[in-house]
């Protein structure tokens, strides 16, 4: 599903941000990604989506080896993912529902099949009493909701999530990792970076943690392991 052999990413800074991480992420897998500020996790996960090529070294997304990708490749590519980041980037001008709807227009899905699917996932996250609303009227958490509700719609086998609940209170955070832990029963693979040492020692899944570029501790069934 996710393989990394001896990956390398050196900015033109000179900041080795990966140093020959090589980790493999099976389907259905649920995995966290921690380490202290600085210490390469949102390389680690941009590597994934292939917001970042490696220096050296392959990284290997559902057998699609993202080093060889030509730039106009890379939309099709991530279609294959879910992706959902820490500040929601909802398009402010769309509703719920055509915020959702738009990862299937995309792909130029059937408009029947878009509303059903769009419907199944909002109800999913718990959102389908407000399909007409627009961004500014919902509050974080529920925005993060409908993050989720995009990043699945299309089905993927893969869902990165980076800090996810890094701008929500306590209730909305327990809320979106409840979602989470649902999609990932369904046989999604889930890898999410975080600093929420509550959530990771209390929803026990395998633990990457990042110090240097580099993975010094992988456990499942793990705990955060950093002073906050």
């Amino acid at each position: 599903m996710i393989h990394m052999k001896e990956v390398y990413k050196k900015y033109p800074n000179g900041v080795v941000a990966v140093n020959g991480i090589s980790v493999d992420i099976k389907q259905g897998e649920f995995v966290y990604v921690v380490g202290p500020s600085g210490a390469g996790k949102s390389t680690f996960i941009k590597l994934m989506y292939r917001e970042e090529v490696p220096t050296s070294g392959e990284v290997i997304i559902n057998g699609v080896n993202t080093s060889k990708l030509k730039r106009k490749e890379v939309p099709h590519f991530r279609r294959q993912l879910g992706i959902v980041f820490q500040d929601f980037k909802l398009l402010p001008k769309l509703t719920v529902y055509e915020n959702v709807a738009f990862a299937m227009e995309v792909i130029e899905e059937h408009p029947k099949v878009i509303r059903k699917r769009v419907m199944e996932v909002l109800e999913l996250v718990g959102l389908k009493h407000k399909v007409r609303m627009f961004p500014s009227e919902l509050s974080g958490g529920e925005q993060q909701r409908v993050s989720i509700a995009r990043s699945i719609v299309n089905m993927p086998k893969v869902v990165i999530a980076d800090e996810p609940t890094g701008n929500l209170d306590p209730e909305n955070s327990w809320e979106i990792m409840r979602i989470f832990e649902e999609i990932n029963t369904m046989g999604t693979t889930v890898v999410m970076a975080t600093h929420n040492r509550e959530i990771v020692n209390q929803i026990r899944k395998r633990v990457i943690a990042i110090e240097g570029g580099m993975i010094v501790r992988d456990v499942f069934g793990g705990e955060y392991g950093y002073e906050i």
